[in-house]
């Protein structure tokens, strides 16, 4: 069975009512493949979770940016799931750094936040200095290990590739690139989790890609859809929703 591609748009912390309502009405007014072909979910900061959802056309998603584990938590999945937010993403790279999370701890959140019926964008990714020292699948392994200890059913979980060096710098991964990240995170994933694990999960690209790079990197058969940063607050966010038709050509 093919991986429905996956498209989630993260926006940025400044966004404004009229900014969020703008954005918004594109999506909404947009013509873009079916939720047969391709998934879509947008990502607002905590504030504009409701007026998103309230917004959105019903064949897009919204999804948290983070939750917490803990009666004391500034937001848990129980929160979120009472605000019928279906989707968070958990781990992100610069997140992790920020807030000194252990892999331990983003494995505990992944499974708490499935098992409050949330689904999971669960994000993976190295440093420049990781990979050029050549330990860019050990880390991947471990980040994915620690989320795999915790959990038996992958079926509401998305794998996000985020290779640090490649968001906001000078230095881009190509799509051969991340096709390879990708494939080999696949085998990992097959030899330790298991093969239907593997086949199934969807694994998308969370380094940078736009409007005119989103199609090479959709044709990449591991590359099951992206994670885009500032791109999905603007128009061409359209043709990179709209590079899902290539796994059909």
């Amino acid at each position: 069975m093919a991986r429905k591609f996956f498209v989630a748009g993260e926006w940025k912390d400044n966004e404004s009512a009229k900014v969020v309502k703008k954005i918004v009405s594109t999506l909404n007014e947009a013509e873009v493949p079916s939720h047969d072909v391709v998934e879509v979910v947008v990502v607002p900061t905590f504030i504009s979770l409701p007026l998103v959802k309230s917004l959105l056309r019903s064949d897009f998603h919204v999804a948290a940016r983070n939750c917490w584990v803990g009666e004391k938590a500034p937001i848990s999945p129980e929160m979120l799931v009472k605000m019928d937010i279906p989707w968070v993403i958990l781990g992100e790279t610069k997140r992790r750094a920020a807030s000194k999370e252990t892999y331990e701890r983003v494995g505990d959140k992944v499974a708490h936040a499935l098992s409050q019926g949330l689904k999971v964008i669960a994000c993976v990714g190295e440093t420049l200095q990781q990979r050029e020292s050549g330990s860019t699948m050990s880390v991947l392994a471990a980040q994915t290990k620690a989320i795999a200890q915790k959990i038996t059913n992958w079926d509401n979980v998305v794998l996000a590739y985020e290779p640090v060096w490649a968001i906001g710098t000078e230095k881009v991964a190509t799509p051969a690139q991340a096709q390879e990240s990708h494939c080999e995170f696949r085998k990992w994933l097959s030899e330790n989790v298991g093969a239907a694990v593997a086949a199934s999960t969807r694994i998308i690209y969370g380094g940078f890609v736009n409007g005119a790079t989103c199609q090479e990197f959709a044709r990449q058969p591991d590359v099951d859809g992206f994670l885009v940063g500032e791109a999905s607050m603007k128009p061409e966010f359209i043709d990179i929703i709209k590079s899902a038709t290539v796994k059909n050509n």
